[in-house]
C-alpha cells in the first residue's frame, strides 16, 4: 500500500504551507505558500540569516521594501526545490486599499522579475476583502495571477470567481475553530463546517464552469484533508504532510464533478457586504486573520529594523 500522501497526489495537487526548505525538499509538494506568519518563522532559521541582512541593506531604510525583499528571497529559495509556484503575500495592512494593494503586488512581481523569476511561477496572495478582490481583478487582467486568501464565506468565493482570480484559499481549520468554540462541541468528517464550506464552493465552481482553482488551507487534522481529497489543491503544513506520508491505509476521493450545486449568482458590492454582515463567522475570522498577519508583519519589520 502506498502512503496517503502519494494517494492524495493522484487526484489533488499538494502544496506545502511553509517556508521550511528541508521539509519542502523531503515531502516534495508541487507548489508552496508563504504568509507574514510563516516569513516571521523563517526569519529565525539560520539558513535565512544572510537573506535578512541583504534585504535590510538593499532597502535604504524602507521597512516595507525590506519585508518584500525578504519574502521574495525566501520565495526564490523555495522555487529551487519545487517544480511549481510560490505564493507571496501583500502586506495585510493594505487589505482595504485597492490601489495600494495593486502597487505592492506590482512591486513583488518586479522584485521577482529582477531576480530572474518569471511571473508564471508566482502567485500574489491578497486578502479576500471587497477591495482586495477588486485589486486581484485588475492584476489578473494584467497577467499577474493571484491567490485570494483569508476566505471564509461563500460570498467571498462567489466574488472571487466573478473577478476571474486564478486561485482561492478557503481556510478550513479556522472555520472549524470558530464553530467548535461557538457551539462548544467538536466536529468530524462531513459534519465539519470547514469541510462543508470548501465542498460547497468546489461544487459551485465546477457546476458553473468557473476556472478558478479551489485550494483548501489551514488544516487542523488529517480527517479534514481526507474529506477534501479530490479538491483542486490542498496547502498543508509539514507536520500534517508527514502524517500523511507515514499513513499506509487507503484514501478515497471525496470531491469530483457532477455534484449538485447552486446556480451562478453575481454579487454587487452591497450584496457582498450584506452577505458578509450576515455571516458572523466569516466577518470575525476575516478581521482576525488580517489583524494577526498585520501584527506578524510589524514584528518582521521590527526584526529587520534591529538589523539595520
Amino acid at each position: 500500500m502506498t502512503s496517503k500522501l502519494d494517494q492524495l497526489k493522484q487526484f489533488t495537487t499538494v502544496v506545502a504551507d511553509t517556508g521550511d526548505l528541508d521539509a519542502i525538499a523531503r515531502l516534495k509538494p508541487i507548489d508552496a505558500t508563504t504568509n507574514p506568519s510563516l516569513l516571521l518563522k523563517a526569519s529565525a532559521m539560520p539558513r535565512y540569516s544572510e537573506l535578512l541582512r541583504s534585504a535590510v541593506s538593499a532597502s535604504n531604510g524602507d521597512l516595507g521594501l525590506a519585508c518584500d525583499l525578504f519574502g521574495v528571497g525566501v520565495g526564490q529559495e523555495i522555487l529551487k526545490v519545487i517544480p511549481g509556484r510560490i505564493s507571496t503575500e501583500v502586506d495585510a495592512r493594505l487589505s482595504f486599499d485597492t490601489q495600494a494593494t495593486l502597487r505592492r503586488a506590482e512591486r513583488l512581481i518586479e522584485l521577482y522579475d529582477q531576480a530572474g523569476i518569471g511571473r508564471e511561477r508566482v502567485l500574489i496572495k491578497i486578502a479576500s476583502t471587497w477591495e482586495g478582490i477588486r485589486a486581484a481583478e485588475q492584476l489578473e487582467r494584467a497577467g499577474i495571477q493571484c491567490n485570494l486568501t483569508l476566505l471564509f464565506s461563500f460570498a467571498q468565493a462567489q466574488a472571487c470567481a466573478d473577478a476571474g482570480v486564478f486561485l482561492i484559499s478557503p481556510f478550513v481549520g479556522r472555520i472549524y475553530d470558530w464553530y467548535k468554540k461557538t457551539e462548544g462541541r467538536d466536529f468530524a468528517g462531513q459534519e465539519d463546517p470547514g469541510v462543508q464550506s470548501v465542498t460547497r464552493i468546489y461544487n459551485y465552481y465546477k457546476a458553473n464552469d468557473y476556472p478558478t482553482v479551489v485550494m483548501g488551507a489551514s488544516f487542523r487534522n488529517l480527517g479534514q484533508i481526507e474529506h477534501l481529497a479530490g479538491c483542486d489543491r490542498l496547502t498543508i503544513s509539514p507536520e500534517l504532510l508527514q502524517q500523511l506520508a507515514d499513513d499506509q491505509t487507503s484514501l478515497v476521493r471525496k470531491l469530483g464533478s457532477g455534484a449538485p450545486a447552486e446556480a451562478r449568482q453575481t454579487l454587487t458590492e452591497s450584496q457582498f457586504r450584506w452577505a458578509m454582515n450576515e455571516d458572523a463567522m466569516a466577518t470575525e475570522k476575516l478581521a482576525e486573520g488580517i489583524r494577526l498577519f498585520a501584527r506578524d508583519q510589524e514584528k518582521l519589520e521590527a526584526l529587520l529594523a534591529g538589523k539595520a
